[in-house]
């Protein structure tokens, strides 16, 4: 194994899986936290997705820090740490807290910070976040029902999460390339551990990155920052010349869409599906909560409609609605109900045969693809940036598109199925 990858959620994991796949790199990626005894298939990359982004910080680091341990038993030579490219996090963490225990147990004096992604318009600016040309603080971000973003200066938002000090490498330094960007970084860690918050706005930055971190031990950041990775194995010797992609051969079968992401791409992609005659079923929280909303419910209604089109369930809405639940029944619990509805409703499609399942939301993700007992996945063709179609690889038989959030354009949901045919 040449990289070892922890990611703090699923469709995290795979945005980053095909990232590198793309790049030459043949990648496997599990599901969950390893187990002590794990041993991980043949591959220049492993992925370990994880549901660590919103959990307790306590638990966060030591599932990163199990995650790390095993990678480091493979003799994984580098570390990623990938969380999202609008580094959802709260200031309690978990971003900081799970950087600054890798960086000890990896005994680094310092390390990256950067979770640009450009193809889907994501960019770093004098430590700013842009989503487009709009401040994270001013993108539907603000809005997150778990980790909403207001402060679009990553050094602020990271050194409120963590005691090791942040700086910023500019785009001026990151321009010069490689060589001035570790110069720039052991400045940082002149007087002890540092964290640098680098500036990238064109794949070029992301490169010049990933070659200034060549043989340095830890990284953290978006997927973007895996671009420059493989080509630094590859002058090594250590990594072949690109191949062309395996066939990826979907199962036949029935398909669904399950969407309980509240993030306003997904709301679009909603829209869509309602506008070319999906027929939906829309979650109401309330009812859920009661007792008179169950997974049976979706169920009954869904399996009669399976065939030539997919159904749609979901339970995104509008800011203000996803706040009044979060009030009526608390936060998390409100995150929680939908996401084992969700879970358990897949649960029972695939039991009827569905086979091509789309899941919108990163926690929804996470929620059904351990409902279905899949640990491993194949990474396939990308449908959208940072989003592949996935196949089951451990005998689920199950194709999987999951979509973070605020991923893939307005006609996502039936565009990724028209993929498969």
């Amino acid at each position: 194994m040449l990289l070892g990858v922890i990611a703090d959620d699923l469709t995290g994991a795979t945005d980053v899986a095909l990232m590198l796949a793309r790049e030459g790199m043949h990648v496997v990626q599990t599901v969950g936290v390893p187990l002590p005894d794990v041993r991980f298939p043949d591959a220049d990359a492993i992925v370990i997705s994880m549901k660590s982004r919103t959990n307790p910080t306590a638990e966060a680091v030591e599932w990163s820090l199990t995650a790390c341990d095993a990678l480091l038993r493979a003799s994984a030579r580098q570390i990623l740490f990938k969380y999202c490219s609008t580094f959802d996090s709260t200031d309690a963490g978990n971003i900081g807290p799970v950087t600054e225990a890798l960086m000890k147990r990896l005994g680094v004096s310092y390390t990256i910070a950067c979770p640009a992604f450009p193809a889907n318009g994501r960019s770093v600016y004098q430590g700013h976040l842009f989503i487009g040309s709009t401040l994270l603080s001013d993108s539907p971000m603000k809005d997150h029902p778990l980790t909403p973003m207001r402060d679009s200066n990553l050094v602020r938002v990271l050194q409120r999460q963590t005691k090791i000090p942040v700086g910023l490498v500019p785009f001026q330094t990151v321009a010069q390339g490689g060589s001035a960007i570790k110069d720039a970084f052991a400045a940082l860690a002149a007087s002890g551990p540092a964290i640098g918050v680098a500036d990238a706005i064109t794949n070029d930055d992301l490169r010049a990155l990933g070659a200034a971190f060549d043989g340095h031990t830890l990284l953290t950041g978006g997927s973007g920052i895996a671009l420059g990775l493989p080509e630094n194995f590859r002058k090594a010797g250590l990594l072949a010349e690109k191949s062309a992609n395996r066939p990826f051969v979907a199962p036949s079968g029935r398909t669904a869409i399950l969407a309980g992401s509240c993030s306003a791409a997904t709301r679009g992609q909603v829209a869509d599906a309602i506008a070319k005659g999906i027929e939906v079923f829309a979650i109401d929280p309330v009812a859920l909560a009661d007792g008179r909303l169950t997974s049976d419910t979706l169920l009954n209604w869904a399996i009669p409609r399976l065939g030539s089109k997919p159904v749609l369930i979901y339970s995104t809405a509008e800011p203000e609605a996803v706040r009044a639940i979060q009030e009526r029944f608390g936060r998390d619990e409100a995150g929680a109900m939908v996401e084992q509805l969700l879970a358990d409703t897949a649960r029972g499609l695939a039991r009827a045969g569905v086979t091509r399942l789309v899941v919108a939301g990163g926690e929804t993700s996470g929620a059904v693809v351990s409902a279905l007992g899949v640990t491993m996945l194949e990474i396939g063709p990308e449908i959208d940036p940072g989003v592949p179609w996935t196949l089951a690889a451990d005998g689920t038989t199950m194709a999987l598109a999951l979509k973070s959030g605020n991923f893939g354009t307005p006609d996502f949901f039936t565009k990724s199925l028209e993929m498969l045919g």
